[in-house]
């Protein structure tokens, strides 16, 4: 799990950076295509690493639930993350 979370830190970090650059790009009036492409990298990263998170929730938080009465609880969270996810 350590190694997981440390990947999460790594790639949110990564999109922190490309934040950064956008936030350049978009003070020195960089060319409006060139931004959206970066925004979609970011964008890309931040989907990636929510997955991540998510499979891993799955993997050992509701697992874990299933052997106590804590279940219902973990899959109606899961459930309302996918609602958003359905929006977005």
């Amino acid at each position: 799990m350590k190694s997981d979370r440390q990947r999460a830190v790594q790639m949110l970090k990564t999109a922190r950076g490309q934040i950064d650059g956008l936030i350049k790009m978009v003070e020195e009036d960089r060319y409006c295509i060139d931004i959206s492409h970066q925004i979609l990298a970011v964008q890309a990263i931040l989907r990636k690493v929510n997955k991540d998170i998510l499979h891993g929730h799955l993997n050992h938080c509701v697992k874990e639930a299933f052997s106590s009465d804590q279940a219902q609880t973990k899959i109606d969270e899961v459930m309302e993350i996918m609602d958003k996810l359905m929006k977005g």
